[in-house]
């Protein structure tokens, strides 16, 4: 089942959305999603992990047809408040999802492959729901804020104590298992644990920049290809009985 977050999470994560240096990180965040997935207007997307409905809401501004699903019910209540009927939401988990093959154009996984209980089953799920691309946002395993982040946690209780984190070689290494060779792309952001500024902005914004393997943030974009199962095919064929020598 993985890690459900509780009621005290919830506002935890919704006030957090409000400190400067954190929203400076998750916009950030954002603006590399939408560069790397390049939804079009008016195609059905899936957040699995949607929790207070951010991503959602950036989701709708670009007229998508957007649908969260989140395992608390206290972070899809705040969900509910921020963007009200605008998009389906439905409490569930990232290891069975309720929805039939190819129900979306895209699906995707922020910071939610960090807590789920199989992250490998989560992904197979994410690809057999969508039909065109998944986008996974994930906390890197090997950048400076996610070592703090890990050290901090020995010392007092963060949510990130029940995180696992991950590395871009690790997800390619899930993703490749799964699919096969499909198309991959990947950058990174918050490279830096510097304050907001414009200066920094312009920074992250770089390409060459994005394509540290050590930013904080990783954004991969998979591009599903269409698998076919094939059977042998039986023809019907009756021998003609002859009674003519067979030369030798």
């Amino acid at each position: 089942m993985g890690y459900v977050f509780d009621f005290n999470d919830a506002i935890y994560y919704e006030k957090q959305l409000n400190d400067p240096k954190i929203r400076f990180a998750v916009d950030l965040e954002k603006r590399l999603m939408l560069n790397a997935l390049k939804p079009v207007r008016g195609e059905s997307i899936l957040d699995i992990g949607c929790g207070t409905g951010s991503c959602l809401q950036i989701f709708l501004e670009k007229g998508l047809q957007a649908t969260g699903l989140d395992p608390s019910p206290y972070m899809l209540d705040i969900a509910q408040k921020n963007i009200g009927n605008r998009a389906d939401l439905h409490r569930g988990f990232a290891e069975d999802l309720p929805f039939d093959d190819n129900s979306f154009n895209y699906a995707c996984l922020i910071t939610t492959l960090e807590f789920v209980e199989d992250p490998k089953k989560a992904l197979e799920e994410a690809c057999r729901v969508a039909k065109d691309k998944i986008f996974l946002g994930v906390l890197n395993r090997y950048a400076i804020t996610g070592i703090h982040r890990r050290i901090k946690g020995v010392f007092s209780r963060t949510i990130y104590n029940h995180a696992c984190f991950f590395s871009i070689w690790e997800l390619k290494d899930i993703i490749r298992s799964l699919l096969g060779d499909v198309p991959i792309s990947w950058s990174t952001v918050c490279q830096f644990s510097a304050s907001p500024g414009q200066i920094t902005s312009k920074i992250e914004q770089f390409s060459l920049m994005q394509k540290c393997p050590f930013g904080a943030f990783i954004g991969m974009v998979v591009t599903l290809l269409p698998r076919y199962r094939t059977r042998p095919l039986t023809l019907p064929y009756k021998a003609k009985h002859t009674t003519r020598t067979v030369p030798g």
